[in-house]
């Protein structure tokens, strides 16, 4: 296993001039040995460049790569030890499951009886025990990159697992058991592994530390906690929740905050100027009519999700959405009802960045 630091850039254009030409814009970087760790962002943000300059697939434009402090930039994967795990199983058909677990122990010249308890330790946490005979070809898809999971994972000596998207071709309803299942392992083994996908129940079920990407950007590393509870970016705010973060534009005057024309009082610093009010609809609450801290809405739509009732309301241009229990009578639509957006929750940003 490897302490992974990154200090580069990279731009599949030869003379990169704007932001917009990189794929990754310059970034610092550490992924501690042993860590669980997610690359999580829209397609496109560059998480698959960062997962893949890490393997050795691609050399970074700008920077280097160091793996325990040795600089690895122009190292091949094989020198590296990196195990990756990619979107479509990479298996060979031919084989068993056993022999397919086996091979990358055989490439290394292992000896036997350690492959044989290597390979049924992987295959029980796998839970491919009663498979291992049976030839890959004939298996489902889900299992095929079970196999795929498992010839990354089965090296005791690999510096990181990577994982690009790996629960892709699994049915859905199996996900949640696979994911379970790489927490387990990594608990178990200790192993180093960095998970890139665009599903953020992924991301949030899997890793000890999310790195939230945009743009070629990484705006927030932190745990599925603090994303939440704290976004330092905009994007997080909006990309992070189901639904995300409700925004108001606000404008900070001599104590008081200005939103869609009502004054609110704030207990707070904030500089004067243009800002934006973050909150989220588990945070916003139905307030008394004049309530401080609470406007004034139009309700637009209730929806009973069964465990929840999700309010749609709507202040001049803007929509806000509220989470409220599924026994709490709410207006009907039309109505005017008032939201708490002032709290403890409550976030500022400015210029997409949050406020200390």
């Amino acid at each position: 296993m490897a302490r992974i630091e990154l200090d580069l850039a990279h731009s599949y254009q030869p003379n990169p001039r704007q932001d917009s030409d990189y794929a990754l814009l310059p970034l610092k970087m550490t992924f501690d040995d042993g860590g669980a760790y997610a690359l999580l962002g829209p397609s496109g943000c560059g998480k698959s460049t960062m997962l893949n300059i890490m393997s050795g697939l691609l050399v970074p434009s700008q920077g280097q790569v160091l793996f325990d402090g040795r600089d690895v930039t122009r190292a091949t994967p094989q020198q590296r030890n990196i195990a990756q795990v990619f979107q479509f199983p990479v298996i060979y058909d031919t084989m068993t499951v056993a022999e397919n677990l086996a091979f990358p122990l055989k490439n290394r010249k292992l000896p036997e009886e350690r492959i044989r308890q290597r390979v049924g330790q992987i295959a029980e946490m796998l839970e491919m025990s009663g498979q291992l005979g049976q030839r890959a070809a004939g298996l489902s898809a889900d299992a095929k990159q079970k196999i795929s999971l498992g010839r990354g994972l089965v090296r005791e000596d690999v510096a990181a697992v990577l994982f690009d998207e790996p629960l892709t071709v699994i049915d859905p309803h199996l996900k949640w058991q696979l994911r379970r299942k790489l927490k387990q392992i990594h608990h178990e083994l200790k192993l180093t592994l960095i998970y890139v996908t665009h599903d953020q129940v992924e991301a949030l079920t899997f890793a000890d530390q999310v790195v939230v990407m945009t743009r070629g950007r990484a705006v927030q590393v932190g745990t599925p906690g603090a994303l939440f509870e704290r976004p330092q970016h905009a994007f997080v705010g909006h990309f992070i929740g189901s639904p995300g973060m409700n925004f108001l534009p606000c404008e900070a005057r001599a104590g008081q905050v200005m939103v869609a024309g009502q004054a609110l009082p704030v207990q707070r610093s904030l500089p004067e100027g243009a800002l934006q009010l973050g909150v989220r609809p588990e945070y916003l609450a139905l307030a008394e009519a004049g309530q401080g801290g609470a406007l004034p809405c139009t309700v637009a739509r209730v929806q009973d999700v069964g465990t929840y009732q999700m309010l749609t309301a709507t202040i001049g241009a803007h929509t806000l959405k509220a989470r409220c229990a599924s026994a709490q009578r709410l207006p009907a639509v039309g109505e005017t009802v008032w939201l708490q957006v002032l709290g403890e929750h409550t976030c500022f940003y400015q210029n997409e960045e949050l406020l200390a």
